[in-house]
């Protein structure tokens, strides 16, 4: 007997289309539409309509969805007359870990997961002042605390949201995918500060999905800048990162806001690493000289300090140009902002490299040793390793085998994120 995967296969490959413009026209995540068309589970009912809509099938999908239902009611009322709502909600939640794909946020051990239950269980259904308070919470753990224990409620929340939006009203769930997105693209920075650049890329991917969802498209642009940025860190060759910024600015228009600018500061330190330095520094200069964008109110308003994050693009690039003096000056100007421990870590590093590519490699490399070995390993985030790295790539072929780069690179080696 033919399943709702079976029917969606088929309906797709009638229709020719990709998968990813099947998700893009429904609109839903591709990576959840590809798990629910290899029969991993269904689709809502909203996102069974809207995929009949989509495929010109109208009718064939939501039957499976009400014959699933009743099997379902017919397990906990028949065959297992003594399951409790809590037995049901913790399959659910088994079920929930492997679709949002963050089954590995925990050891895999019985307990670790008994204990990841339970605090769900628990749990309240939260309205929409608590989620934005959720958020503020998430951002102050990302930039005061190592990744590791960032990670662990993001979990816990993202399984909540994620049971909560299935049973939202229309009008609710178009707020609750802003808080998608936003929890998201914290999640996707974390993963990216452990070295996770497949689930990064996937967690960016659901955090654009679900802000182009909500209709936000400030937010959009936000998650978007994030993507690209991370990018940045050894997730992606940079030819790529300078694509996602062009497209990201192509479907923004010439409105000033948070996302262009910050989309902008991501392009320009692509085209650094790229050796592409003038252009770089024509892109950065706008960004430099104009008044700042509008105060950003949306749903993260205090991830963006804006004059922080210009600086240090100005930082980088004069870095990888090997412009000491204004490197010098960027750096101070974000030092002055009290960054966090990552930023505080990254920028100190732009002056080794600035060092390096001016061939000063003695200095250049014995700065960033210093900087590594004042770190605690449990700050050694995998973005500040790529920045350590970056710099070894600045020394000439023939100097690596210096003992002061052998050193350098033996840390780099044994400075893995801790996860």
């Amino acid at each position: 007997m033919a399943t709702l995967a079976d029917v969606l296969r088929d309906a797709i490959a009638d229709r020719n289309m990709s998968l990813r413009a099947v998700a893009r026209a429904a609109p839903c995540d591709p990576g959840h539409l590809s798990h629910i068309a290899r029969g991993h589970y269904p689709p809502s009912k909203s996102l069974a309509r809207a995929l009949e809509r989509v495929l010109g099938i109208p009718g064939r999908l939501t039957p499976f969805l009400a014959s699933e239902e009743a099997a379902e009611e017919a397990t906990v009322e028949g065959d297992n007359p003594g399951e409790t709502d809590a037995d049901v909600r913790r399959r659910q939640v088994i079920r929930m870990l492997t679709t949002l794909g963050i089954s590995g946020a925990v050891s895999g051990t019985s307990e670790s997961v008994r204990q990841l239950l339970a605090q769900l269980l628990d749990s309240e259904s939260r309205d929409l002042d608590a989620w934005h308070l959720t958020i503020s919470d998430h951002l102050y753990a990302l930039r005061t605390r190592p990744a590791a224990s960032a990670r662990e409620g993001l979990v816990i929340d993202l399984l909540a949201i994620e049971q909560q939006l299935r049973i939202a009203s229309a009008s609710k769930s178009i707020e609750l995918q802003r808080v998608i997105a936003a929890l998201s693209m914290i999640h996707a920075n974390v993963l990216t500060r452990l070295g996770e650049h497949g689930e990064s890329i996937h967690w960016s991917r659901t955090a654009n999905a679900a802000a182009d969802a909500s209709g936000d498209l400030e937010l959009g642009l936000l998650t978007r800048a994030m993507e690209a940025s991370l990018g940045l860190y050894g997730q992606r060759d940079p030819v790529t990162v300078l694509q996602l910024t062009i497209n990201a600015q192509q479907n923004s228009g010439k409105a000033l806001s948070i996302g262009r600018a910050r989309i902008d500061l991501a392009h320009t330190k692509a085209l650094s690493m790229l050796g592409r330095h003038e252009e770089a520094k024509r892109c950065l200069q706008p960004l430099l000289t104009s008044a700042p964008p509008p105060a950003n109110t949306g749903i993260m308003p205090t991830l963006h300090r804006n004059h922080q994050a210009v600086w240090f693009a100005e930082s980088w690039v004069r870095s990888y140009a090997g412009e000491e003096a204004h490197a010098d000056h960027a750096r101070d100007q974000v030092l002055s902002t009290n960054p966090s421990h990552e930023y505080y870590a990254k920028v100190r590093l732009h002056e080794a490299l600035c060092a390096t590519v001016n061939g000063a490699i003695g200095r250049g490399i014995g700065r960033a040793i210093e900087i590594f070995d004042e770190l605690p390993p449990a700050h050694r985030t995998q973005m500040i390793i790529e920045t350590g790295e970056e710099i070894l790539r600045a020394v000439p072929l023939d100097l690596r085998g210096r003992p002061v780069v052998r050193d350098l690179r033996a840390i780099m080696n044994g400075a893995a994120p801790l996860t």
